[in-house]
């Protein structure tokens, strides 16, 4: 038997307005061609749909079974054509992160909270546990946009700019480091330095300053929460190299000096990685640019004194 969906729909609007000249007035087509139609389903199924001279006209036994099967078929049909609609016109789709940047999570959350309001239907996730192996999980579709400041030459990946930010020295007021107007890496050899759990090749402090210049502090202290991290450090525990906008308007402000790394400063770059086919959709760019403006109000706040 040969079941199309608009055999579904015809059973349906005989159904809900009780009579053929009706239901044929909604279909859009003749009395006669969906008489036609109805005899070509009862003939191939062997049974009778409808009770014959009944008025308003009545679904058989069988022709309720088949109803029930276009009231559970027909919206799963029309959900998928409404997103396949949305894919076409870059409404719908799915975009699930991955971070390697441990610090951007408080910085990423609110954007991504406006971009939920702003694209419903476009499935939202984060991927921890790929941070590691993010760039690899965005060739292989596990992901669809990577934050980093690490840019590859990648076939098939572009590298969007989001902002640059300085990563800063961070110590208690007393500390005897609070008082010089710069540090350097060797500074830090008699220190604990306080960081986020990552890889230190994944740390600015470590790739950009202590590593090449082959210093290592006395003591390394790893710690999840950013929050944390400025308590430890406002309680003179250890010192801490953070991006510029993680430190600002914080409860601890008062407690706690940020420095220039080197006489000049360091100055790193946060990107968007995305496959280049994702670069123009709607809402890829919808996200970057909302990124972008976050980044801009986190830079503007009053630093801490």
């Amino acid at each position: 038997m040969h079941i199309e969906f608009r055999h579904l729909r015809t059973i349906k609007a005989i159904h809900e307005t009780g009579g053929l000249a009706r239901a044929a007035d909604t279909l859009g087509i003749t009395q006669s061609a969906l008489s036609h139609q109805i005899k070509g389903i009862e003939d191939q199924a062997g049974v009778e749909l409808f009770v014959r001279r009944s008025k308003p006209l009545k679904l058989s036994a069988a022709g309720q079974r088949m109803l029930a099967a276009a009231e559970r078929i027909l919206p799963e049909v029309a959900a998928l054509e409404a997103e396949f609609t949305g894919l076409v016109r870059g409404s719908a789709g799915r975009m699930h992160l991955a971070i390697e940047c441990h610090a951007c999570f408080e910085w990423l959350f609110p954007v991504l909270e406006g971009f939920r309001k702003a694209w419903p239907d476009v499935d939202v996730d984060i991927r921890p546990g790929l941070a590691f192996d993010a760039l690899p999980a965005l060739r292989k579709e596990e992901v669809d946009l990577v934050v980093s400041s690490d840019p590859e030459d990648l076939p098939g990946i572009t590298f969007l700019p989001l902002f640059d930010y300085e990563p800063v020295f961070v110590a208690a007021t007393k500390h005897p480091l609070a008082q010089k107007p710069f540090v350097e890496a060797e500074d830090f050899r008699n220190e604990t330095l306080i960081t986020y759990p990552v890889e230190r090749s994944r740390l600015d402090v470590f790739s950009q300053l202590l590593t090449p210049a082959k210093v290592t502090p006395k003591e390394v202290r790893q710690v999840e929460l950013t929050a944390v991290i400025l308590l430890l450090v406002a309680s003179n525990r250890g010192v801490a190299v953070l991006p510029d906008w993680v430190v600002r308007q914080t409860a601890y402000g008062s407690d706690y000096v940020t420095r220039p790394l080197t006489e000049s400063g360091l100055t790193r770059r946060l990107y968007a990685a995305v496959r280049e086919e994702d670069a123009d959709l709607p809402y890829v760019a919808h996200l970057v640019r909302t990124a972008r403006q976050q980044a801009v109000r986190l830079q503007r706040a009053v630093p801490a004194a």
